[in-house]
């Protein structure tokens, strides 16, 4: 009857923190971009949870030790596995880390996507600031990052012209940036074939005056 009572503790843990584990990526989600800072969705998550239930641990000294080291090995195991599964799938890797979003294009703010990410303007001023732009006349694009870092182009000689957006990525093609230049995946794919490049091959490309460039895996230190 006790070890019943005992495996029930373990599964219970377990569960808890699947559940609380999911609960925080689907909150942080919905709260934005600016709430992340630095660090990514899920490795911010795992930094909270880790070190409350080592806070937790060391405040409960008479609690079995297995019993924290079981939760927080778990946020580990699933932490690693999520990051390989989202190398292999775009659409995981967007679900848990989301996508860039263009601020500025081509000088003008993206007020849609800026509600859209819960970003204010005062948020934007901020980091412009931050990086020595006095103001959003000076920017040409403006994209916040995954992390929630805003990456910041102005308008200079060494910035002018569209910016680069990806058009293939790890042999996967970009459907939003072909969209985004009024292209076909037709045309992209007669561009690989005139240069003899299989999408497969493919480890990083983008399109800027009225040529693609190409990073090819052969091309990567392995």
């Amino acid at each position: 009857m006790l070890l019943v009572g005992d495996n029930m503790d373990y599964l219970l843990i377990l569960l808890k923190t699947l559940f609380f584990y999911f609960a925080i990526v689907i909150f942080y989600r919905f709260m934005g971009k600016r709430e992340v800072g630095e660090l990514g969705i899920i490795d911010l998550i795992v930094s909270i949870l880790i070190a409350e239930l080592a806070a937790i641990s060391i405040e409960k000294y008479d609690s079995s030790v297995f019993l924290m080291l079981l939760p927080i090995g778990v946020l580990v195991i699933l932490q690693i596995v999520l990051a390989k599964l989202s190398l292999k799938s775009d659409k995981l890797r967007t679900m848990l880390d989301g996508d860039a979003s263009v601020i500025i294009d081509n000088g003008k703010v993206n007020f849609k996507e800026m509600i859209k990410q819960r970003y204010n303007l005062e948020d934007l001023l901020t980091q412009l600031r931050a990086r020595n732009v006095k103001s959003i006349e000076e920017v040409e694009y403006a994209i916040l990052e995954t992390s929630g870092k805003l990456s910041v182009f102005t308008k200079d000689a060494n910035n002018s012209g569209p910016y680069p957006l990806p058009l293939i990525l790890d042999g996967k093609v970009q459907m939003m940036t072909l969209k985004k230049i009024r292209r076909k995946e037709k045309w992209l794919n007669e561009l690989l074939a005139s240069k003899k490049v299989k999408l497969d091959d493919v480890f990083y490309a983008f399109y800027k005056d009225n040529q693609l460039f190409i990073i090819k895996n052969s091309d990567c230190i392995s």
